[in-house]
């Protein structure tokens, strides 16, 4: 299973917000200074989320991205805001591996399908937000009227080969993901799924393996010392 370390980015800095609440925020410093510890904890792939480009300005962090990918010699995949074709090209063209699309692709299903015809079902991964069981779009704002099992179907249908799952009740508590819920959709459809929210111990990716995973994206425990990225990276599922 493959681990990603998350960097949030608000402001030029690297941030946490509880249950993606822009209110509760917790600062850590700089980004490409956090990028490279990971990186020299044992990281194989970096999550970044443009957390200012999801509420609107994606011109404020992008050349923060681009130090980060200059940086590391290991990929990296983007998220936030992600809301065009236009913007999509300008992420890959500065060095993004991967990137994620989320309101956008609640709110226009076509966006999703031509995003994959253009760049390729490796380029792109779509965020799977759920709030009770719904999509959240706006940066987890708002609640969408659209189930999440439904979505997924949707994507997969649409020629989407990776999704990142969260349940943002768990996002930022530190008290495990939603095993239940992760485990319904990586049964019930072919997708990557990659386990975001409330991953707090090494037997929570323990776990999140035994589901056979593709993923797991690790945020606050890393960053509040609940668990340490090398010993993660130790564990003989995880790379």
């Amino acid at each position: 299973m493959r681990i990603f370390p998350a960097i949030d980015i608000r402001n030029q800095k690297c941030v946490r917000l509880k249950q993606g609440n822009y209110n509760e925020q917790t600062t850590y410093g700089d980004p490409v200074e956090m990028a490279q510890e990971w990186v020299d904890e044992g990281a194989s792939f970096l999550h970044l989320v443009d957390l200012d480009a999801a509420k609107g300005d994606p011109s404020e962090n992008l050349n923060v991205i681009k130090q980060i990918i200059d940086t590391v010699s290991i990929p990296v995949q983007v998220g936030g805001g992600v809301r065009s074709l236009e913007r999509i090209e300008e992420l890959i063209d500065i060095g993004v591996n991967r990137v994620i699309l989320g309101t956008a692709a609640v709110k226009n299903p076509d966006f999703v399908k031509a995003a994959v015809d253009q760049f390729g079902e490796e380029r792109i991964v779509v965020s799977v937000d759920a709030r009770d069981g719904y999509v959240a779009t706006d940066g987890w704002i708002e609640t969408s009227d659209v189930e999440a099992s439904q979505f997924a179907k949707q994507l997969e249908a649409a020629g989407v080969k990776t999704v990142v799952y969260t349940d943002i009740s768990k996002d930022g508590m530190l008290e495990g993901p939603n095993f239940e819920a992760l485990s319904d959709l990586n049964e019930q459809s072919e997708l990557q799924v990659i386990a975001s929210g409330g991953v707090s111990s090494l037997s929570d990716i323990q776990r999140l393996s035994e589901l056979k995973l593709y993923g797991a994206i690790v945020g606050k425990a890393l960053y509040e010392d609940q668990v340490k990225l090398s010993d993660i990276m130790k564990e003989p599922t995880t790379c």
